[in-house]
């Protein structure tokens, strides 16, 4: 080719064909040669070839016959093999058909399953059966259209699968919506069966066989669920934990709520590769259900159920959680319970610190600390923090505090208003132990005394120091099951305490002694009681110590200022005492009418004055059972205030003008009041002491009466000095109005010698009066 190529590309084809020519001239001459050559063999191979033509003429003659024969004969055999060959053709077109037949029958049979369980609603086997279709069937008669229908149907079977396996998880969400409450009831009536059991074991330890814990009892129970796979679509508890030994078993949450939609969803968005989707599906309903389980209703406050319907639906939702945790692979994990559980348990300690605060009921408030306490070991047997809610009851603790405070306000204010404010009086020896027994009280005295004999307290004592046991046995129940320790109770039993006597009580004993109809046998009896109250407080620290055990030299043991209290009041008391008496005097000096220019004084006191004295021993009497000090003091403040109040009387600018007759009657009362003092109205005072409350008063009616200027003028400013309590300021103006009434009473006494006389004399020793004070204050 490559040389045909290179002539035909060059020029030399004219030479290349001459020399082609001359080549086949040269074969023509040799083949001529050749035939000349053999010529003779040539003819006598037709001679022979004629002949062998004769013979195959009549060769073909019996071959025809022959044919014709066979043909003839071999016409039935034609006919028969024709029928067999059909025969053979469509027994191989049955057996064929039977092998294809025999193929897609079992692709049919899955098919028909297949709609069956979907039928029946059990996706989970219909999504293993499509699998089964898909993947193993249809690749075998995958060339039929029949094959293509059921391909083409399979997503759609699949996503319908999906659509009513997610059906049923919206209506297992809203059922267990529907279901927390009563699922969060069951385990906390567990919790509270298992707390009471371990107090029973606790109180009377068993040696040998015991019944599992309640967290013993959980583990086994996640143990057996996991036994039972979801793949199996049996359906688990979560809460039937009590052991068979219990005589009442608290129902478990399978008999309440079908957690297999669950399972059963999960695993078909597993096996079709959407678990994901399913899971982010799963948490973000239920955070949205977290969120409204967690917002309480606005009259929660109002009842303990208001609280106790919170409380269950929050324990049922994570009861849920846990159990949906611990039985599938993933749908939830730790991180996100654990940020549900921050979230729930920021949200119920804000709910509960607003919703408490609204409550004045303190058994409402114990009965929602123990709520709390329930609720708070229920979840914690779960595996959830509570360490916030038990610091949130020490802030309710506060709060309860508070509202005993107030209540014990009112007990207080009730027992103060109902008591007679008189001894307790008995008639017999049952009586007087019933009192005894009520109030810490000895008296070795009191108990020779025959009966009827009576207290020297009122009812109010043992009253108040009862209710003061009462308020320690409330606040000792707050404190139950909030895991303090002993010295812990002791404190804030102790601080409790100190609140109700240093605020409480002490406030309604002040506005019991600040009343205005208090008298003064009330005031008198209530000092005595606070007397006796104060030394009972030796027996309220001993009943704190015997209940919490904790000896009150333990170090950071506060102590009881029930004293300071008890002093107070009696001070108080003590103080409206004397502000009542000195009232009591105001009142019959108000009665005093002196005829200030009358010219001869009378033959007695006033009768004023004598009811007046008449009241005051009279009411020193009462003052028996006070303590000495006390009476003394009232007696000593009443005498000062009725002497001082006898001078402001005599000295007051209305009275203008006085004679000496008015000061001599005047000096006929101070006299009263001087005997009244030495009479000892209240024992204890020392010779003449009480005297000197009227010193002022006597020595100013001393120098008027004996007209003793002399021996005032000269000896003024001398320790010894007779007049030494009178004021020249004060003698000055009282002689100011006596001279006033010799000028205008006596119009004739300028013509009267000793008129004259005395009047010269009032003047000098006004004006020396007068000197002495320039003196003084110079």
């Amino acid at each position: 080719m490559m040389l045909l190529r290179s002539v035909y590309d060059g020029e030399e084809h004219s030479r290349f064909m001459e020399k082609l020519e001359s080549r086949i001239r040269n074969h023509d001459r040799e083949i001529e040669k050749m035939c000349n050559f053999h010529y003779q063999g040539f003819v006598d191979s037709i001679t022979e070839l004629l002949k062998v033509r004769g013979e195959a003429h009549r060769l073909k003659n019996q071959v025809t016959d022959t044919n014709r024969k066979l043909q003839h004969e071999g016409k039935e055999l034609v006919i028969a093999m024709e029928e067999l060959k059909q025969c053979r053709l469509q027994q191989r077109n049955i057996s064929a058909t039977v092998d294809k037949l025999m193929l897609c029958l079992p692709v049919l049979e899955m098919y028909s399953k297949l709609r069956e369980q979907m039928k029946t609603k059990r996706h989970y086997p219909a999504l293993k059966t499509l699998e089964h279709l898909e993947h193993s069937y249809l690749p075998q008669v995958s060339h039929y259209r029949f094959c293509k229908v059921m391909v083409d149907n399979i997503p759609k079977l699949r996503e319908e699968i999906k659509d009513v396996s997610m059906s049923d998880l919206k209506d297992f969400l809203e059922s267990i919506r529907k279901h927390s409450d009563k699922i969060g009831e069951t385990a906390m009536k567990q919790a509270q069966q298992q707390r009471n059991l371990d107090n029973i074991i606790s109180q009377q330890p068993r040696i040998g066989s015991r019944k599992k814990s309640k967290k013993d009892a959980f583990t086994s129970l996640d143990t057996e669920l996991e036994s039972t796979s979801p793949k199996s679509e049996q359906d688990s508890g979560i809460l039937d934990v009590e052991d068979e030994e219990e005589d009442e078993e608290v129902p478990g949450a399978q008999e309440l709520v079908d957690f297999s939609p669950v399972y059963r969803c999960l695993h078909i968005y597993s096996v079709l590769g959407a678990r994901e989707t399913f899971e982010n599906y799963y948490r973000k309903q239920r955070r949205k259900q977290a969120r409204l389980v967690l917002q309480p209703p606005s009259n929660m406050h109002e009842t303990l159920d208001g609280y106790r319907k919170y409380f269950n639906q929050i324990v049922g939702f994570f009861v849920v959680e846990d159990h949906i945790l611990h039985t599938t692979q993933g749908l939830v994990n730790r991180a996100y319970i654990d940020e549900l559980w921050e979230m729930a348990l920021s949200k119920t300690i804000a709910a509960l610190r607003t919703h408490s605060s609204y409550c004045s009921d303190p058994d409402l408030v114990l009965d929602l600390k123990n709520l709390i306490v329930l609720f708070a070991d229920t979840l914690q047997v779960y595996g959830f923090p509570v360490n916030q809610l038990f610091d949130m009851l020490l802030e309710i603790r506060d709060q309860y505090g508070d509202t005993l405070l107030k209540k014990w306000a009112g007990v207080f204010r009730n027992i103060l208003d109902s008591d007679n404010y008189s001894p307790i009086p008995v008639s017999s020896e049952e009586l007087y132990k019933k009192v005894v027994g009520q109030f810490p009280f000895q008296d070795p005295e009191l108990e020779k005394q025959p009966f009827p004999k009576k207290f020297p307290f009122s009812e109010f004592v043992p009253k108040v120091y009862n209710q003061i046991k009462e308020f320690i046995y409330a606040c000792l129940k707050f404190s139950e099951d909030l895991h303090l320790s002993s010295t812990e109770v002791d404190d804030m039993i102790r601080k409790s305490t100190n609140l109700l006597l240093t605020r409480t009580l002490s406030s309604s004993l002040q506005n019991v002694i600040k009343r205005k109809n208090v008298g003064l046998t009330e005031l008198v009896q209530i000092i005595i009681n606070t007397t006796h109250l104060e030394k009972s407080c030796k027996y309220l620290e001993e009943f704190i110590t015997n209940i919490t055990n904790v000896l009150p030299e333990t170090v950071h043991t506060t102590k009881l200022y029930g004293t300071t209290t008890f002093k107070d009041a009696r001070h108080a008391a003590e103080e409206e005492i004397y502000t009542n008496l000195n009232q009591k005097i105001d009142q019959f000096l108000q009665l005093a009418d002196y005829d200030w220019m009358a010219g001869d004084s009378g033959s007695r006191a006033s009768d004023y004055l004598i009811d007046l004295i008449a009241f005051l021993r009279s009411t020193f009497a009462v003052f028996t059972h006070l303590p000495g000090k006390v009476a003394q003091t009232a007696c000593m403040s009443a005498c000062k205030h009725l002497a001082t109040s006898l001078m402001q009387l005599l000295l007051e600018a209305d009275v203008r003008q006085l004679s000496l007759g008015a000061l001599q009657q005047f000096n006929l009362d101070v006299q009263e009041c001087e005997q009244f003092a030495r009479s000892g109205p209240v024992p204890g005072f020392q010779e003449d002491t009480l005297q000197l409350a009227f010193i002022d008063l006597r020595q100013l009616l001393d120098l008027f009466t004996q007209w003793d200027w002399s021996t005032y003028l000269a000896d003024y400013g001398q320790p010894t000095c007779k007049y030494l309590r009178v004021n020249p300021v004060t003698a000055l103006a009282l002689l100011e109005k006596m001279k006033d009434t010799s000028r205008k009473n006596n119009m004739f006494a300028q013509f009267r010698k000793n008129e004259r006389d005395k009047q010269k004399l009032i003047d000098t020793v006004a004006k020396q009066l007068r000197g002495l004070i320039n003196s003084h204050h110079s």
